[in-house]
């Protein structure tokens, strides 16, 4: 891509359709509950955007997260990398190695300071000498490549909250990234790997509107941690009438009923596995016949077997609260579109540009 050009531009060159990028804008506008009659604004607004620089570090984890962000199909993992941002560092899927590897970041900080974003996988180990990247700590990277960060996406209930290797008894006294940098806007996105279109959806909606999306209590984007998922899973009908399973291979289970006796962590879990789902929305644990085991919620793994029902009862935060936030979310987008349309405007008459693009 050409220093300076804008995504529109890009899109353009590689003979993208109108058609095809109202598309992509339309999905985006759903799943990020903004209104429908935003579209075209959110069209001309994402087309001026230019491609931010990303950098991904990935520290105690299991590449879980990364395997989860190369199944998101909306927008793909091709598309997100070489159309919406630039990845300039990812122990993964970067092709250098060794110095160059480690050169790649440190010109990505420099090339693109107070603009480029964070993307952080796995947990920070405190104790010295449990993990290091070229012979610097995973703590100290953190902290040097966040310094000039415009955001922080805690990719993974690792990096959100400390996951699994902040479990009892945490020998290596992990931290999330919210306990390590406290300087710098940070959105978690957990879950034990996160929902690709968790992901994805978060950068999309950042390239849109030049800001980070709504977030609930624990930092996390609401369009996808707004309810929990017993109020969106399809067995609680099963569970308002008390039909349980009582076993993983009896008459109930057969059936659908609900799986709560069977430790299913649903009730207080948010997350938007029940309606998005996994594998470009074929399906999900529930649907797949075991229940939810809490992932995406702080000290998943000491909050007691996977198999223990959590109480009965009231769950969640209720429905006028997630009316509220989703009303909150949508109301905050128009506006901040609105706004930024306008600038662009401003700016292309201005300069003389042409205010219409990708109209092939």
């Amino acid at each position: 891509m050409a220093t300076g050009m804008t995504l529109g531009g890009f899109l353009r060159s590689q003979g993208v359709t109108r058609r095809a990028f109202l598309k992509f804008c339309s999905t985006l506008a759903s799943t990020m509950a903004i209104p429908t009659g935003m579209v075209s604004v959110m069209a001309e607004t994402l087309e001026q955007a230019s491609r931010p620089s990303a950098i991904w570090l990935s520290f105690q984890e299991c590449t879980g997260c990364t395997e989860s962000l190369l199944r998101s199909h909306a927008p793909s993992i091709e598309s997100l990398m070489f159309d919406f941002i630039s990845l300039d560092y990812h122990h993964t899927l970067q092709a250098a190695s060794g110095a160059a590897a480690e050169r790649a970041r440190e010109e990505a900080m420099h090339a693109h300071a107070g603009n480029y974003l964070v993307l952080v996988d796995g947990s920070i180990p405190r104790v010295k000498g449990y993990s290091t990247i070229a012979g610097i700590s995973n703590l100290d990277m953190l902290r040097e490549t966040a310094a000039g960060a415009a955001a922080i996406l805690a990719v993974g209930t690792c990096s959100a909250y400390g996951g699994l290797p902040k479990a009892a008894p945490n020998p290596t006294q992990a931290l999330s990234v919210a306990e390590v940098i406290d300087d710098r806007p940070i959105v978690n996105i957990p879950g034990c790997p996160p929902i690709p279109l968790a992901i994805t959806g978060v950068i999309a909606y950042y390239l849109t509107m030049g800001a980070l999306p709504p977030l609930d209590p624990l930092g996390r984007p609401l369009a996808f941690f707004g309810e929990n998922i017993h109020d969106r899973c399809y067995r609680r009908p099963f569970y308002d009438r008390g039909l349980f399973a009582e076993t993983f291979d009896d008459e109930g289970a057969r059936k659908g009923w609900c799986l709560y006796k069977l430790g299913c962590k649903a009730p207080l879990t948010y997350n938007a596995c029940a309606h998005v789902k996994w594998n470009q929305g074929v399906s999900f644990p529930i649907q797949s016949g075991h229940g939810c085991i809490g992932c995406s919620e702080p000290n998943f793994w000491d909050k007691g077997g996977i198999y223990e029902s959590v109480p009965m009862g009231q769950f969640g935060y209720g429905p006028s609260i997630t009316l509220a936030a989703g009303l909150g979310v949508a109301v905050g987008a128009g506006a901040a579109l609105l706004a930024r349309s306008k600038k662009h405007k401003t700016e292309a008459r201005l300069h003389g540009d042409d205010p219409d693009a990708l109209k092939r």
